[in-house]
């Protein structure tokens, strides 16, 4: 039999397959091979009526999350406040980079509208990212019709509310939430397993919240290729290897100057090209030391 798992708690691999729901195992030659499935594998798994299944086959995954191990997704919808938290675009990039790097569709949503006094900043920044290609929501009517028939992760940055947009998305799943916490200025997460729910006819999964990313790219050019704009215009850039920084004849540079290319996304961009080049120093002192 073949299925998807949709759950994976306390060493079970829950699988659904032609709208029936197996509990299963792992066959110990995982372990021996270090393969673990995830929930979102695609798997052939054997199941006898009242008993244990075991999965057997773990199939070729199409992308993958580490921080939850997640794989073979559609999209991701970036939830990010308005306010308190305050809106982070550093840390938006940082979620928007990781996404191109592993090809998954990335979706803006923002939570907390209500809690501005004007959204005229809010739009400017709107206008930005699609102008860039990407969808940028706070309206559920525009995002409920882009989950349809997709398998979509929800993340985002810890106190922006995505058990609560899941609940309103879907209540039957009743998600804990909490306040933010005052003392701490964040919110204190609530997610546990990793599970995929049903809903307009696609998937959906919450995610852990975190404050801050590893974009999981150790090189120029894979930070390049990471952010549209800077990859469309560097197809014109003189050197093959151009960092965008320093070298003449720099395309992306003449984007920027001539405003195709957003400024603050450039800043992004350059720092976390810095926060890769520390890395790879440090890496190399280690190295040598030993």
């Amino acid at each position: 039999m073949q299925g998807r798992i949709i759950k994976a708690l306390a060493g079970f691999y829950y699988i659904e397959s032609d709208g029936q729901l197996y509990r299963t195992r792992a066959r110990g030659n995982f372990r021996k091979k270090g393969r673990t499935p995830y929930v979102g594998d695609l798997v052939d798994f054997s199941a006898e009526e009242n008993s244990e299944g075991y999965i057997l086959k773990i199939h070729k995954r199409r992308n993958s999350l580490v921080r939850p191990p997640i794989v073979n997704i559609d999209q991701a919808v970036v939830l990010m406040s308005a306010k308190e938290p305050d809106f982070n675009s550093n840390l938006l990039d940082r979620f928007l980079v990781l996404l191109e790097h592993k090809q998954i569709r990335p979706i803006v949503y923002i939570s907390k509208m209500d809690l501005l006094k004007s959204v005229d900043e809010m739009v400017a920044l709107r206008n930005h990212y699609q102008a860039i290609g990407y969808d940028f929501f706070w309206s559920l009517e525009e995002l409920l019709p882009r989950l349809a028939g997709q398998i979509t992760v929800f993340m985002g940055q810890t106190g922006v509310g995505k058990s609560t947009l899941l609940n309103r998305i879907a209540p039957d799943l009743n998600l804990e939430t909490n306040e933010i916490s005052d003392s701490l200025g964040r919110g204190r997460h609530t997610t546990r397993a990793v599970s995929f729910y049903d809903i307009q006819g696609g998937k959906i999964a919450d995610t852990p919240g975190f404050s801050s990313i590893d974009y999981q790219i150790d090189n120029a050019e894979d930070l390049s290729e990471a952010f549209p704009e800077i990859r469309k215009a560097s197809h014109d850039c003189k050197f093959r290897s151009c960092t965008h920084t320093h070298e003449p004849g720099c395309a992306v540079k003449e984007a920027l100057k001539a405003g195709h290319i957003w400024q603050e996304r450039y800043d992004n961009y350059l720092q976390f090209l810095s926060e890769i080049e520390n890395r790879r120093e440090t890496y190399k002192k280690v190295i040598k030391r030993k």
